[in-house]
């Protein structure tokens, strides 16, 4: 067994909801540059400032972050870290720890398991929930991830910190700014969080049911592996239109939509893809230390739950 052993009481859905945010936050603290690098790859080509700079040749995951350090600091990778364990606290907590409770509520009773479009059903349910809740939040990241600091020329940050970022964004664009993009964010994590918690549901089950792997690491491993990749495939065009749609000026785009078409028109349907390298490495590794970290703070907190109530 690696780790530790599951617990004879099913984990309550505090724990889940709790055990979900901090194994997230942990998992955005180790990958966040791959995900500030995949932000640049998807802007790449329409930031006025970075093309004034000449600086916007990004090229390949490594080479963004080089770039970014070279030319903005050592921190760039991390710009906006705050925003976005803000964001996972609140985002990742709902979507993820509030699933089986959503997909329970969706299965028929008397049911001996939940179906693939209960499943889908529950996905889609808590990552429109988990969007409306985090909007801000991911705006907020995207803003400071998209935003080249060159020093005192050449720079295009606007916010001198993230609670200046809500006010400032509030301010010059209504509090409609701060859910800029939530209908393209909707799209994108109803399908994230089906390719992703479903698919990771779905193949944890499987390799359980057949006895392919015991419950322990290299079977939250695995799952978690299949669950990035498919998240990254499937999400990846919404994705780009969500990034270049929330990071625009007002008035560049009048929807998610016309962004869409624009991006199609002016650089081919592969821009759909762009930064797709970063984005699986991203989602992978993301996927990866997320679950194996929740399957074990779930344990470990059930275990500290116990013991807290068991009599002395």
């Amino acid at each position: 067994m690696v780790g530790l052993k599951p617990s004879d009481v099913p984990p309550t859905m505090a724990v889940k909801f709790l055990g979900a945010g901090t194994a997230a936050c942990f998992a955005d603290l180790l990958t966040f540059p791959l995900d500030t690098a995949k932000v640049r790859l998807q802007i790449q080509g329409e930031n006025p400032v970075a093309q004034t700079a000449r600086l916007v040749q990004y090229h390949g995951v490594l080479g963004t972050i080089l770039t970014m350090v070279r030319t903005e600091g050592l921190c760039s990778p991390y710009n906006g870290l705050v925003a976005g364990l803000q964001r996972q606290m609140s985002f990742a907590s709902i979507r993820i720890g509030l699933y089986d409770s959503v997909k329970q509520v969706y299965t028929p009773q008397g049911a001996d398991s939940s179906s693939l479009t209960t499943r889908i059903l529950a996905g889609c349910t808590t990552g429109a929930m988990a969007v409306t809740c985090a909007q801000p939040t991911d705006v907020v990241k995207v803003r400071f991830q998209a935003s080249i600091h060159l020093g005192s020329s050449g720079s295009d940050r606007k916010y001198s910190g993230t609670m200046d970022a809500y006010r400032t964004i509030a301010r010059e664009e209504g509090v409609r700014g701060l859910w800029k993009g939530t209908l393209p964010n909707i799209m994108r994590n109803a399908i994230v969080n089906c390719a992703e918690v479903v698919t990771y549901d779905i193949l944890k089950e499987k390799l359980l049911d057949y006895h392919l792997l015991t419950d322990n690491f290299p079977c939250h491993f695995a799952s978690a592996f299949g669950a990035g990749f498919c998240a990254t495939v499937v999400a990846s065009p919404v994705d780009v239109v969500k990034t270049r749609y929330m990071n625009s000026p007002p008035g560049q785009y009048l929807s998610p939509l016309d962004c869409m078409i624009k991006m199609v028109a002016q650089e081919g349907p592969t821009a759909f893809y762009k930064g797709f390298t970063p984005s699986f490495l991203r989602l992978g590794s993301w996927n990866v230390v997320m679950f194996v970290t929740y399957e074990q703070l779930k344990r470990a907190l059930m275990k500290v739950q116990m013991l807290r109530e068991s009599p002395f």
